[in-house]
């Protein structure tokens, strides 16, 4: 079985949409699937990461964004994010899967939709599209949406296929194994809380690390510890240090393959929404949410409304004031314990387990092995 993702990092898109699909192409590779990835070589890209897991990449370069805009290339709303007009793009990755016809083309882009779909749909036996917007159209046999949102149900209508199979919230929400592994032992936590974990992605956000820390020392707790995931390749990475500075109970971790051991001494946390969202959910942690893209504010408004986490508001919303009342509230036991509780039951971990089963219904018996030959 043959599976190929479409999938970029970049310093404006993060790096969540490549991580995702690193879980599942893991968890493929553990079934015995062959799976390749297909990648534009943008600033800050994460292809090295992507073949560090023994995956192999097809990179396709990056055109200069200017000459996309003036020639009028960009025409969903995230086309910014492509680096380059999503017909070139099509043509790139059609020559790129070649001949293989790959059992099924695992799409997971914001700038792509129904006209590049259309072009590949002859280039692959199925079509998946990871998505969490609702905002295009789309051709496929399958979309994965991990989010909680009040208009699950609905907001895909008329954007799919009547055959497309939706499967939708974060019981298919894409995590590493551990934390599947580690979900029931996830609840024991520090009364009062000990230690707070900070991180906000691989995006240009050195800013609200810095604007966390200070609200962080303005509560003045030598017994509370800070830990800061930060890679050291960070264009923000000094001025986190330099702020930082001589305070010992501030840790900096640089890139980690897991978050998981992190989550699991951690007492509570401060973050962005999107993919990290289940993470904590899945073990249990009582976070803080600025959102710092408008795709991460429906589900930080939904999962608010439960009582599964305290959404802050968005990026440019949240002063220092403002946070660090927020972080003295949160320190309170009661707050934290039943907001951990919360999120704990919503997320178990297995949503990896579940996709992959969903596409192996759509392969025939004989196809369910490795297919090295690109049969």
């Amino acid at each position: 079985m043959l599976i190929v993702f479409r999938v970029d990092a970049s310093n404006e898109i993060g790096s969540g949409h490549v991580m995702r699909c690193l879980t599942l192409a893991k968890a493929l590779r553990n079934k015995g699937a062959e799976c390749r990835f297909v990648s534009r070589e943008h600033q800050g890209n994460m292809i090295g990461l992507i073949h560090e897991q023994g995956f192999d990449v097809v990179c396709l370069p990056a055109r200069n964004a200017g000459e996309a805009i003036s020639a009028g290339l960009y025409e969903t709303k995230h086309a910014g994010w492509l680096g380059d007009s999503w017909s070139n793009d099509a043509a790139l990755t059609a020559a790129a899967l070649g001949t293989s016809r790959p059992d099924w083309l695992i799409v997971d882009h914001y700038a792509l939709d129904i006209n590049w779909e259309n072009i590949l749909r002859p280039s692959c036996r199925h079509l998946m599209v990871i998505d969490d917007l609702a905002d295009r159209l789309h051709n496929c046999d399958i979309l994965l949406d991990q989010n909680l949102v009040s208009n699950a149900r609905t907001r895909y209508k008329d954007k799919v296929p009547g055959a497309c199979e939706l499967l939708l919230g974060p019981e298919f929400a894409l995590l590493q194994p551990q934390y599947r592994e580690l979900h029931g032992s996830a609840m024991r936590r520090n009364d009062p809380v000990r230690r707070i974990l900070v991180y906000f992605g691989a995006g240009n956000f050195g800013s609200l690390i810095v604007l966390t820390i200070d609200a962080f020392l303005l509560l003045d707790l030598g017994d509370v510890e800070l830990d800061v995931v930060l890679s050291t390749e960070h264009p923000d990475a000094e001025m986190v240090c330099n702020r930082i500075g001589g305070h010992s109970n501030i840790t900096l971790h640089g890139r980690l393959p897991s978050l998981a051991p992190l989550m699991m001494n951690a007492d509570a946390a401060v973050g962005a929404g999107g993919a990290t969202s289940w993470e904590r959910c899945c073990l249990g942690l009582a976070t803080l949410v600025i959102t710092i893209a408008d795709n991460q504010k429906a589900a930080a408004a939904e999962l608010h409304r439960q009582g599964m986490i305290r959404w802050l508001g968005d990026k440019g919303e949240v002063t220092l004031s403002s946070l660090h009342q927020e972080l003295e509230a949160l320190l309170q036991n009661g707050v934290t314990n039943e907001m951990a509780a919360k999120c704990h039951s919503l997320v178990d971990g297995d949503g990896a387990g579940r996709v992959i089963r969903k596409l192996m219904e759509r392969i025939p018996g004989d196809r369910h092995v490795l297919a090295r030959d690109g049969r």
